[in-house]
């Protein structure tokens, strides 16, 4: 069960992976993918917008206990709505978002957690949270965690190549031309009109490149990213100029490598791959990446409508959600609303965690 799941979240990975910047010239779809990975190393600054509404969450387990159990949780996520709003530059570096999320359903709640970055610090502003008794002395106040001092304490070294963006930026752009490299273009990608690509107002786009995938090239577009691109994308990974940003061990990536081509690994993948249509539907899955005159993206958006089921276990997941991503004033001077907190508005981790312990309550971080 867990892999045929697995296999199914693998084609969600594929989609999720091409969410990249793409070049505005009037170029073939693959190509404009292609050369734009390069051109998000070039974005120094910037503002986002961000939004995930989950349209339809049902799982149906077969059994009624459980199903009245996650029914309570699953009417909360319906109609969810997740908005980030943020400003970013990386020099000096430091950058700030604001996290909305609003919960729907009979126990209808939102809340707000406003943050931010520095080169070597980050902020978070404690919310208030319904029914969740945040003592009132620590509410809107801004807990400083100084990335240094936290991995001291974990026996680790600071590295501040973990917060290089612009090294972040590269590896997207390496890992995406890999990717790119594999599909047909003829197959899983087209140029849209900006007209019917439903732009919101304000975004002024010159193509819009759409990848898509449906039930009829899930299996091949699987066997794809499966056999031939992550064996690559790992070795990318294992790279010395991404040691330090990723922080994983190559032995790690060469057992990771070598599971994944394991003759064991194929057979398994084979036979789950020959019955996925009894496991995956694809009612819609596309991506649509919206570029402007500048050759920077202006606007992204995804449409998943999937359903994800076990027909000997009697389980059903269907999962239905767009996702939008809009960049604005690239590589313009930024006005950050929020600013970096300081004096009366900033309180330590520790005094957080006093304060929770005079109130009763306790965390660990």
């Amino acid at each position: 069960m867990n892999k045929k799941w697995g296999l199914s979240a693998a084609a969600l990975m594929l989609g999720a992976a091409l969410i990249l910047p793409g070049c505005a010239k009037k170029e073939e779809p693959k190509e404009a993918l292609t050369a734009a990975a390069s051109k998000a190393t070039a974005m120094k600054s910037y503002e986002m917008k961000t939004k995930l509404v989950i349209n339809d969450l049902t799982i149906d387990t077969g059994s009624n206990e459980a199903d009245a159990s996650t029914g309570q949780i699953m009417s909360m996520l319906k109609n969810a709505e997740l908005t980030i709003d943020g400003v970013y530059q990386a020099e000096p570096m430091q950058t700030e978002f604001t996290t909305v999320l609003n919960l729907k359903g009979d126990m209808a709640m939102s809340f707000t957690v406003p943050m931010v970055m520095t080169g070597d610090k980050m902020y978070i502003k404690v919310p208030s949270i319904p029914f969740f008794p945040i003592p009132e002395t620590i509410v809107n106040k801004f807990v400083e965690l100084d990335l240094k001092e936290l991995a001291e304490q974990q026996g680790a070294e600071f590295n501040p190549s973990q917060m290089d963006a612009q090294k972040v930026q590269k590896l997207s752009n390496e890992v995406m031309n890999t990717l790119l490299g594999e599909y047909d273009q003829a197959k899983y990608f087209e140029n849209i009109k900006p007209k019917d690509a439903g732009l919101p107002e304000g975004v002024d786009a010159k193509q819009v490149v759409q990848f898509k995938v449906t039930n009829d090239n899930v299996k091949e577009a699987l066997t794809i990213l499966v056999n031939n691109a992550m064996p690559k994308i790992i070795d990318i990974l294992g790279k010395e100029e991404y040691k330090d940003l990723l922080q994983i061990e190559p032995a790690q990536l060469a057992e990771a490598k070598q599971e994944l081509q394991s003759s064991e690994a194929r057979a398994e993948f084979d036979k789950n791959l020959a019955d996925l249509n009894k496991y995956l539907t694809i009612n819609q899955f596309h991506l649509n990446t919206a570029l402007n005159k500048d050759d920077f993206p202006v606007y992204q958006d995804m449409l998943m409508d999937i359903k994800v089921n076990d027909p000997d276990k009697g389980e059903n997941v269907t999962v239905s959600m767009n996702a939008s991503n809009q960049y604005s004033k690239i590589n313009e001077k930024q006005t950050f609303k929020i600013g970096i907190p300081q004096g009366d508005d900033v309180i330590t981790l520790e005094e957080l965690q006093q304060q929770f312990g005079n109130s009763g309550m306790s965390t660990t971080y």
